[in-house]
């Protein structure tokens, strides 16, 4: 039988180098400038730790620290620019904060989400980042019980603060745009169709109550059967569309990228290739600016979203408060 070989640990490193326990745990855990530990013997421990393949026991040495310095973070997608954007941001940023990063996909399954938040707690997270999910109150219960800082970003729970876009005045802004180009280059003033999302998600309502008003200050009433919210899919947005040939101008609030795709694929097989029509969507993604009819994108700040979860992470804060972040509007000629 194979003999199994001995793992190096950190005692027979300080009796190679010649230094102490210690230092050399400080050196592998990062602290030794605080240690006031030698660079130099900071490079000997570095370079004679990768020669004998050590690796540290993360779970160990967790156990024997106050803090581990690992905030973790769930995402529904990551094939969507916008939570693509938020995942390798909060990366960047935590890191440049001197904390550790961990990011897990959950697919919008409210089991995925509550089995990853339950997996980010194991590994000693000081504070979970609930991002996009489907029933966040249920990861704060879970997290207050464990004694883990939960914020929501994106969509907001009741249970943990909250930092979210505002998609009332963005979805009002974009509505007021498409309308505006409607008017002026079809001379057709609605009104406009919704198309994607779903009305039991809060940004889809509040977004739909946005686009609602701005039509109502115009005097424009929207029939019900525009109300095209059956889902995010590409696929979907094409089949609520399926069969509508537009016979003059028309005019669609797109709710998302996802949905954005379906309603091109519908687009582009009109007879004309709908030509009269002008839309806008919120969410952003540079290729926009290429597509025929888009009139301009709603781009969610994510920067600043983020700079304000990191403050509530500084703060310690467990309020339920509910921060909005203004929109920024891009405007296609």
């Amino acid at each position: 039988m194979k003999k199994e070989m001995k793992r190096t640990t950190i005692y027979d490193l300080a009796t190679r180098i010649g230094a102490s326990p210690s230092s050399v745990s400080a050196v592998l855990n990062g602290t030794w400038k605080k240690r006031r530990i030698s660079a130099k013997l900071a490079e000997r421990v570095l370079k004679l730790a990768e020669e004998e393949g050590y690796t540290v026991n993360t779970q160990a040495s967790l156990l024997r620290r106050e803090r581990s310095n690992i905030i973790g973070m769930i995402v529904p997608k990551y094939d969507n620019r916008y939570f693509g954007d938020i995942a390798e941001k909060f990366e960047s940023m935590a890191r440049l904060r001197g904390l550790v990063p961990i990011v897990t996909c959950t697919q919008r399954n409210p089991d995925l989400e509550f089995d990853g938040a339950k997996e980010l707690v194991s590994y000693q997270v000081e504070c979970l980042i609930s991002t996009g999910a489907t029933d966040p109150d249920r990861i704060s219960d879970f997290c207050q019980a464990v004694g883990v800082q939960s914020i929501n970003m994106d969509l907001p729970g009741s249970k943990a603060a909250s930092v979210i876009s505002d998609n009332f005045t963005g979805a009002f802004e974009l509505t007021e745009l498409i309308l505006s180009r409607c008017e002026k280059e079809l001379g057709w003033v609605g009104p406009l169709r919704f198309v994607g999302g779903r009305l039991s998600d809060h940004n889809t309502a509040a977004r739909l109550d946005g686009f609602l008003a701005a039509q109502r200050e115009r005097g424009i009433e929207v029939p019900e059967e525009y109300i095209l919210v059956e889902g995010y899919s590409a696929k979907k947005a094409e089949q609520l569309l399926a069969g509508f040939e537009p016979n003059g101008p028309t005019g669609l609030f797109v709710n998302s990228t996802i949905s954005l795709e379906g309603v091109v694929s519908w687009q582009s097989g009109l007879p004309d290739g709908g030509k009269m029509i002008r839309y806008g969507c919120f969410d952003w993604d540079p290729f926009g600016s290429f597509l025929p009819g888009n009139v301009g994108m709603v781009e969610q700040d994510v920067e600043t979203m983020l700079d304000n979860v990191f403050d509530l992470i500084g703060s310690g804060e467990s309020t339920a408060e509910l921060i909005k972040i203004p929109c920024k509007m891009r405007v296609f000629d």
